[in-house]
């Protein structure tokens, strides 16, 4: 039998070797390490801290019912990831920021490609989580997940990382299931004057940004950017190369005008091109379905268009108007070329002095065009698909301090017609700084087009007659969306000046879970040789459920140390349908870890020096692959580590390791590609403003 997956390279490195004893040294002098540099940062007088607690809680974030909020008074599992955390990372891609949000799995398949989810059900395509890079949904619609290698983002442009668990269905519609992940880019305001970037380390051998900003006239700014990355591909255990290099250069423009007191507009145009490498296992029909380990070349590329029109009325109320054209073109086992447009109109008001209303209306259209080149086609080479929305969501001033917050969302999509997604919260305020809330909500995942029309050879059987069975994996036009009913509640509180707390505990029901279901063989002649085509079809024969809980903290030790924990713990249970015989929809519960913890800490030194660490846990997996032996990925944890000088106000120099612990650790397999090592690694750049 040829299986879709070379398991001996996914199985090569997994249980690495792990010296307690050089751990343990290692924390001794790190210890004594920080106590120095605190004793230090103490007789310096200095505070270096950018943002107080009390500032932190007051952040205003606007993902949660598309209108600007506190953060302390929002009745969700909220967690931002500030400009500055970002920039005394020393992370270079957004999947491994992720890490810093309690309940976010994010696992690295190779150099180029992630599994990233909220609240289990991880993969290399997770189709849960909604992704929007300045309200944009970035989510594909041939698999409704996200490629990753195409959202380089340079973390230079980003204002700040939003990040909801669970459902958000009712104002951002389909697939917003189990989180949504909006990613903020900074206004051209604020980018104003020359700033230039470079580094080089082990694994990113080069990266490079280069912007500028200025006016135009009295009531606009703009800005230009540039940027190229390098990535060298891993090594396996022995200096093996992994194929995976990644290559890519993007770049873009924003101008924002204030056209008059009352309107303002923003245009933004970005294009992107990438190179990545991988190892994949295919089954090639013109080779007499064969299986074939075959390294190439994946070649990417993305052009975006946005603009954001906003107009405030004499009362206060707002509207706002948002048009995107996405175009992707992806060449890999398939050649896809995919173009989307988006039209989105929100209005925001108030009725009485009681009511909060935000309505909208939304309207999609997208196209594929795709060429199967190897084992993966769709069954039309044209493809096309639209989605209408509507939602109202009010929020009701009970009193001073209890809010109730009520919606829905209508929708009609090509694949599963009209879907509705309701929820409820109750939100209680009885002080500043404290914030107690719970809510119900329902969401849907749409099929995609994967899902709907496609053909995928994915083993090769030899029968005992002497002959050949074909297992093939098909679309199905009748899918129906994934439903999920969740229950959440929540507590934020500011406990002292020094210490705040945010907890969150959920249940969450899901039916229509994605399977594959077997059916009738039958017999093909084409092409040759003949065989017989054993069906494997997709279809929503089960049901899961779920509970849980995050916790995150921020505690200020000292005017210059701030420590940052957080830890989610995540029980799932997926059963089949009576009538299903798809047995390994019941392994993907396995896809997440049950607990995960991380712990980030930073230290203002003297004469503008800073240093910051992050330990980053996650449990261990055992993911369900479509064929053989389901691999085990062992518990790991990832230590990085920053130290950062700046020189002036307008000159900064920082080295940055990563993945301390162990020479290399793997994080995630894949049923369709070779998965390649997580290494230790070692990043320097520089950054000049002018």
């Amino acid at each position: 039998m040829a299986f879709r997956m070379p398991i001996g390279h996914l199985m090569d490195g997994f249980l690495l070797p792990h010296s307690r004893r050089g751990f343990q040294g290692f924390a001794k002098s790190g210890m004594k390490t920080l106590a120095t540099f605190i004793l230090a940062a103490t007789l310096t007088g200095q505070d270096l801290t950018k943002l107080s607690l009390e500032d932190l809680m007051k952040i205003t974030v606007t993902s949660v019912s598309r209108k600007e909020q506190s953060l302390s008074k929002t009745g969700a599992a909220i967690f931002v990831i500030n400009q500055d955390e970002i920039r005394r990372s020393g992370i270079t891609n957004i999947p491994d920021l992720l890490r810093m949000v309690p309940g976010v799995n994010v696992a690295r398949i190779s150099s180029s490609t992630w599994a990233v989810s909220v609240r289990g059900f991880n993969d290399r395509y997770a189709t849960k989580v909604l992704v929007l890079i300045d309200g944009r949904t970035v989510n594909s619609q041939q698999s409704t997940g996200v490629f990753w290698d195409q959202q380089m983002v340079p973390v230079e442009e980003i204002e700040r990382i939003e990040v909801i668990r669970g459902p958000g269905g009712t104002v951002w519609g389909a697939d917003a299931v189990n989180g949504v992940i909006n990613i903020i880019t900074k206004k051209s305001k604020d980018t104003q004057g020359g700033l230039l970037s470079a580094g080089t380390g082990s694994q990113e051998s080069a990266q490079g940004y280069v912007r500028y900003g200025g006016s135009l006239g009295k009531k606009a700014t703009y800005r230009l950017y540039a940027s190229y990355f390098d990535f060298d591909p891993a090594n396996f255990a022995g200096g093996v190369p992994g194929s995976d290099a990644l290559h890519g250069t993007q770049g873009g423009a924003r101008a924002d005008w204030n056209i008059t007191d009352r309107d303002s507009l923003t245009v933004q145009v970005d294009a992107f091109r990438g190179d990545d490498g991988m190892v994949s296992t295919v089954i090639a029909p013109l080779q007499g379905f064969q299986s074939v380990v075959l390294p190439f070349r994946m070649e990417t590329s993305t052009t975006n268009v946005t603009g954001d029109w906003k107009h405030t009325f004499a009362n206060g109320s707002e509207a706002s108007l948002q048009m995107f054209y996405s175009g992707v073109l992806r060449s890999e086992t398939f050649e896809n070329d995919q173009h989307t447009g988006d039209v989105d109109f929100q209005y925001h008001f108030k009725l009485g002095s009681r009511h909060d209303l935000v309505t909208g209306l939304q309207t999609r259209y997208a196209t594929l065009d795709s060429q199967g080149v190897y084992d993966n086609h769709f069954s039309s080479p044209h493809l096309t698909s639209s989605l209408v929305t509507g939602f109202v969501q009010d929020q009701f001033q009970l009193t001073s301090h209890v809010s109730l917050i009520g919606g829905a969302k209508l929708e009609r999509n090509s694949f599963t017609g009209f879907e509705y997604e309701p929820s409820g919260q109750i939100v209680w305020s009885p002080r500043d700084g404290e914030t107690l809330w719970a809510s119900v909500a329902r969401a849907i995942r749409q099929p995609s087009w994967f899902y709907a029309d496609s053909i995928l050879d994915a083993a090769a059987i030899p029968l005992s007659n002497g002959g050949l069975g074909v297992v093939e994996l098909l679309g199905n036009p009748s899918s129906q969306a994934e439903r999920l009913l969740d229950f959440e509640a929540g507590y934020r509180k500011q406990l002292t000046r020094r210490v705040t707390v945010d907890l969150t505990g959920f249940r969450s029901y899901y039916h229509g879970v994605a399977t594959t279901e077997s059916a009738q063989p039958f017999f093909e002649f084409q092409p040759s040789p003949p065989h017989l085509v054993i069906p494997l079809v997709w279809d929503n024969r089960a049901r899961a459920q779920s509970y849980g809980g995050e916790i995150s903290a921020n505690v200020q030790v000292h005017p210059h140390w701030r420590l940052s924990p957080g830890l989610s713990y995540l029980e799932m249970k997926v059963k089949r349908d009576a009538n299903s015989d798809a047995t390994l929809v019941e392994g993907t519960a396995r896809n997440s870890p049950k607990f995960q913890w991380n712990i980030r800490s930073s230290v203002d030194l003297p004469r503008h020096f800073e240093w910051d660490a992050a330990a980053f846990y996650a449990g261990p997996i055992q993911p369900s692959l479509s064929f053989g032996p389901q691999p085990i990925i062992a518990s790991y944890v990832r230590l990085d580590t920053r130290i950062g000088r700046k020189f002036g106000e307008h000159a900064e120099f920082s080295i940055a390791g990563q993945n301390l612990l162990a020479p290399r650790h793997f994080e995630f397999p894949d049923a369709y590609m070779r998965a390649t090592p997580v290494q230790r690694a070692v990043i320097g750049k520089m950054t000049f403003s002018f």
